[in-house]
């Protein structure tokens, strides 16, 4: 303590005295300061010659002091009466830094003995920490004063600094660890208030946590970053509530893009029954939603980039209905109600729930605060497209959009034709008159062609229907042509494709070569995928007589299905729609086999099939039809015939029920020639295409005696021709 005062009550000499300890560094010469013996580690027993300055004796040295570092030097002067080794490393470095002199500086930081001084760090945290619980100070001083341990925490991150300087990352970060290393074990229960009040500490402990993590992303190792960022957001390090946000916002960005899966978390501190996210997802929309209650509670400004993220990992893990409430939630200032409007569209269309996506569009296209809509007019005409009871009201919207459009965009132009394209064939399947649907089939493959030639870049969802509109008019060399293009522009990531494809070169009675590309897509296709190409290779071999094939692959079509249903609740969340279909098409594969059973007069094994579908819906119009199939090869006719009637109950479209109710009331006889020719009329109706309808209403025409002989001629050969062209499923 005399020491002490005596240096405060001569404070004076104190800078010109650091100002010769510091020339006295650069030249190698020994140092003392008032009677008081530096450290024996002193700089002088030591060679050192950087950045221009000697070590040489009786060399002079010009330089100029950075006031800060020797404000620093003042400090710990008074402190404890000298400046040891360490000290006096770490402002030399600092200063070096300052310059610019990184690798000078470095060289002063790799002196410093870390090992040694972080021990005396931490048992000057610990204690000093002891000491404002107790308000005490009759305990043992710590070993260096809290300036002493900022100051060489600073070093060690300055080292930190310089390493990434030169590129040396994995070093950078393990120097930079050493920092939090310290202070964590020192302070396991975080940072005390007190300690947090030194602003030197806690700005080089904010840096730290800042670029800890940042140098992990720079050497590569993403699972470290994870730890990094965890530990800065879970320990209580006193961070403000921006840097915090930074963290939290950069920690998601990396959980979402990284490819890394992290392990969850182990939180030392964990409420009973609270959430613990399970992967990287669910951790980073944990991290988002955090960030938007702060910007809710004003603790934050907006920033944009955080929805944009919320939104792409809702999105890739289902959940578009929560994004969709979030969205709902923002105020005005921050997204205007039309890309409000139109981004929860987005959601509930992606949740299939077509009707409140739709209404919301035709709240905001209603409107006449929103003119310029072209965007939402397009969402709209689509949603109507998939829907036959809104086709009209697309099709007006998407000529509205095309009109907004003029000579705008090229490629959003083309998006709207083919849009349209799509309304005017659902319409054609609708109209009753032939002139009426031949005119819209033909405006359909304008349309469609006029899209492809706006195409800047070639676009699979035209390709697709364009490929579709030809091959149902049975233009196949060009639907052939198309799928081929589907098909590359895809890269063969979409089973749809590959089905098409495989349908078309059925229809051109090339099964051997559908059923090589059915097979290529199994060896590229994930197992939970193959589920629409197994049936299709089925189908290929009954249209082949290869039942017994058949049968094995709906066998295996059924364990893949079984398998998958079972794993569901333990891997990773899909799609509600994707659930939906899979039991859908769970529930066909039990009726194809049924009927391949049928087909082989094994009614037992078709009578399980049907008992199994039936458990998966009670109320299915194939279920019934297929049922009918059965009783009629067992030679049953009215039950047959009441089968098809449940199934027309179930489902009036039904083109197959029609067709057979129509057969079934022809041989039994009995009922008048215009009951049956008005069931075949439906079907023909709802299927133009379909060689069966033709074939029947043909022998109906030859029985009819009132018929003229070339009535039944054009349905012969209407149906000869539609069945030499007919696929083994429709293509659309």
């Amino acid at each position: 303590m005399a020491v002490k005062d005596w240096i405060n009550k001569r404070g004076f000499r104190i800078r010109g005295k650091f100002l010769k300890m510091m020339r006295c560094i650069w030249s190698g010469q020994q140092l003392r300061v008032d009677g008081t013996n530096a450290s024996s580690e002193s700089l002088a027993t030591r060679d050192y010659s950087v950045s221009g300055y000697s070590s040489r004796a009786g060399e002079t040295v010009e330089t100029k002091v950075d006031s800060s570092n020797i404000e620093e030097a003042e400090t710990s002067l008074r402190e404890s009466g000298y400046l040891n080794y360490e000290e006096a490393r770490a402002l030399l470095g600092r200063l070096e830094y300052q310059k610019g002199n990184v690798e000078a500086a470095l060289h002063v930081f790799e002196g410093i003995d870390v090992s040694v001084v972080t021990s005396k760090m931490k048992v000057s945290l610990s204690r000093r920490s002891e000491q404002n619980r107790r308000h005490s100070e009759s305990d043992a001083a710590p070993p260096m004063s809290l300036h002493a341990v900022s100051l060489l925490l600073e070093a060690v991150f300055l080292k930190a600094k310089s390493l990434q300087h030169l590129g040396r990352f994995g070093e950078a970060a393990q120097s930079c660890k050493v920092i939090l290393d310290t202070v964590e074990s020192a302070l396991p229960d975080g940072l005390p208030e007190p300690l947090s009040t030194d602003c030197k500490l806690q700005e080089i402990l904010n840096k730290a946590v800042e670029l800890l993590p940042e140098l992990w992303k720079l050497a590569g190792d993403p699972h470290e970053a994870i730890l990094s960022y965890r530990r800065a957001l879970l320990y209580y390090w006193h961070l403000d509530t921006g840097t915090k946000a930074k963290l939290e916002k950069e920690f998601a960005v990396l959980l979402l893009y990284s490819g890394a899966e992290a392990s969850p978390p182990t939180l030392r501190a964990q409420m009973e029954r609270s959430f613990v996210p399970r992967n990287n997802i669910e951790e980073a929309i944990l991290l988002l939603l955090i960030l938007l209650r702060k910007f809710f509670l004003k603790r934050i400004g907006w920033d944009p980039s955080i929805l944009d993220h919320l939104a792409f990992a809702l999105s890739v893990s289902g959940e578009l209905r929560a994004l969709a409430h979030q969205v709902e939630e923002l105020n005005p200032e921050i997204m205007q109600r039309k890309e409000q409007y139109c981004m929860m569209a987005l959601c509930y269309y992606g949740e299939g729930e077509d009707i409140n996506a739709l209404n919301l569009l035709q709240n905001l296209l209603n409107s006449r605060d929103n003119p310029d809509c072209i965007m939402e007019l397009l969402l709209a005409s689509k949603i109507c497209g998939e829907n036959m009871s809104f086709i009209e009201e697309g099709t007006i919207w998407v000529r509205k959009a095309l009109a907004g459009l003029n000579a705008g965009c090229r490629q959003m132009a083309s998006k709207a034709n083919c849009l349209l394209g799509v309304l005017l064939s659902a319409q054609s399947r609708l109209v009753s008159s032939d002139s009426q649907r031949t005119m819209l089939q033909s405006e359909t493959i304008k349309v469609l062609e006029t899209a492809e030639k706006m195409m800047r870049e070639r676009d699979p969802y035209i390709v697709f229907h364009l490929c579709v509109e030809n091959a149902e008019h049975r233009k196949l060399d060009a639907a052939l042509h198309f799928g081929k293009q589907l098909l590359i522009l895809e890269a063969g990531s979409n089973v749809k494709g590959y089905v098409l494809l495989a349908r078309i070169l059925s229809a051109q009675k090339r099964f051997f070569d559908a059923e090589t590309v059915i097979n290529a897509a199994l060896n590229q296709t994930g197992k939970w995928d193959q589920g629409e190409l197994l049936r299709t290779k089925a189908k290929l071999q009954i249209a082949q007589g290869q039942l017994k094939s058949a049968v094995e692959t709906y066998t295996h079509l059924l364990a893949v299905l079984q398998v998958q249903h079972k794993s569901s609740s333990s891997g990773k969340k899909l799609l509600k729609t994707k659930g939906k279909w899979d039991r859908s098409l769970e529930m066909e594969t039990w009726h194809d086999l049924a009927n391949v059973y049928t087909s082989l007069s094994q009614f037992r094994d078709a009578e399980v099939c049907l008992s199994k579908s039936k458990a998966i819906s009670p109320f299915s119009a194939t279920r019934w039809y297929s049922t009918g199939l059965l009783d009629e090869a067992k030679g049953l006719h009215q039950e047959a015939l009441r089968s098809y009637k449940k199934a027309l109950d179930v489902d009036p479209t039904h083109v197959p029920s029609l067709i057979s109710t129509a057969c079934i009331l022809r041989q039994l006889g009995g009922q008048s020639m215009p009951i049956v020719r008005s069931f075949l009329m439906d079907a023909l109706r709802l299927d133009r295409t379909n060689p069966a309808a033709w074939y029947n209403l043909g022998l109906l025409y030859k029985a009819d005696i009132s018929a003229l002989p070339l009535e039944a001629a054009e349905c012969f050969e209407a149906a000869a021709l539609l069945q030499e062209s007919a696929p083994i499923e429709p293509f659309r």
